[in-house]
């Protein structure tokens, strides 16, 4: 214990236990049906072909509150280009990497400190923005939407360009998700997508060396995620761990070559009206390997409005969360990123209906 700051050291109720239990189960969803076009309807008109598929993207949101997907349609090529340049990256002196450094006044960039329900995270990061012209409000005591202002590092030279083609490759697949998602709610395909018109979206890339007690520490700790969707992609070391629903164990998901993890955030939880359910995850570290992941974060416009949406609510199915602007909870929910706060910062349970 004594090579670990104290600021990273888990609960002893939260520290990994000695031994995994491997996820069986997890559903693996095969996307070729829908990734060659735009639109869900083939030339007759009508959308059968693809029924299996919606039907199940609802189940696994219901059951899982996440899944794997294969044959995507982003470039195998395009995230193995953004993984050797953020390794690259993240191999510079501390000092080169503190020139792009992230603060509370911008929160994209480099940053090594960041905490998760109080607890400091084993890992480096770099954030950018899915698009240029992002806003949203960043200081919870000034809740005027900021620009996000990318800030690229002039070493290694390509690193712009590879995050840049990455991001426009996962937009393309959380915008296909998120239909699909519409439908398996008996939704319109489009009914979602308005409220992402001015998405402020984040890509990152999580770095966590190699530590020497993992059994004291997690790389990121126990949370859920806030926005709409995220799509993760994670290297072949592995770490990711899911709170299993059926009975709250701690299972590992084993890395899959060639697909991506999709959790349901908040947000669709909310949209649901608790149909579909974000599932809290956390992340391992390794005593031997350093590990490279890279989750999107999908997130709707600033200014939008989160409640449940009407079509999930009926007499015998009333709305179950109180409404909420998207752009204000971020702005709080992320204070707790860069300082440990005297109590747990807001969660989307504090906005249910009791």
């Amino acid at each position: 214990m004594s090579e670990i700051d104290p600021a990273f050291i888990q609960p002893i109720e939260h520290r990994p236990k000695p031994f995994t239990i491997e996820a069986e189960g997890i559903p693996i969803i095969d996307l070729s049906s829908i990734t060659s076009t735009n639109h869900y309807e083939n030339e007759r008109g009508d959308i059968n072909n693809i029924g299996v598929l919606i039907a199940e993207i609802g189940n696994a949101c219901e059951k899982w509150g996440f899944f794997q997907v294969i044959n995507h349609g982003v470039p195998q090529e395009k995230l193995e280009r953004l993984e050797v340049t953020g390794r690259k990256f993240f191999a510079l002196p501390q000092e080169e990497k503190r020139k792009v450094g992230r603060g509370e006044a911008n929160p994209i960039g480099y940053y090594d400190s960041e905490h998760t329900r109080n607890v400091k995270d084993w890992k480096h990061v770099f954030d950018f923005t899915a698009k240029d012209h992002s806003y949203i409000p960043v200081d919870p005591d000034d809740l005027k939407p900021k620009q996000l202002i990318n800030c690229w590092p002039q070493s290694p030279p390509e690193f712009k360009e590879d995050a840049q083609e990455y991001a426009r490759e996962l937009e393309k697949l959380a915008f296909k998700l998120l239909e699909l998602i519409a439908l398996s709610l008996g939704l319109a395909a489009d009914r979602l997508n308005g409220y992402f018109k001015d998405h402020a979206s984040i890509v990152r890339l999580n770095y966590y060396p190699s530590c020497p007690s993992p059994q004291l520490v997690l790389g990121l700790n126990r949370h859920k995620d806030a926005g709409a969707l995220t799509i993760l992609a994670q290297d072949d070391v592995g770490g990711l761990q899911v709170r299993r629903k059926s009975d709250g164990e701690w299972v590992s998901v084993r890395p899959n070559p060639g697909a991506f993890i999709v959790n349901v955030g908040d947000i669709v939880q909310v949209w649901s009206n608790d149909k579909y359910e974000s599932v809290e995850h956390r992340v391992m570290v390794n005593s031997e390997k350093e590990r490279l992941s890279i989750p999107f974060f999908f997130y709707p416009a600033h200014y939008i409005m989160v409640k449940p949406l009407e079509e999930t609510i009926d007499d015998e199915n009333p709305p179950k969360y109180n409404e909420y602007n998207w752009g204000v909870y971020f702005a709080t929910k992320r204070k707790n990123n860069f300082k440990k706060l005297p109590v747990e910062n807001i969660q989307v349970a504090h906005f249910k209906i009791v």
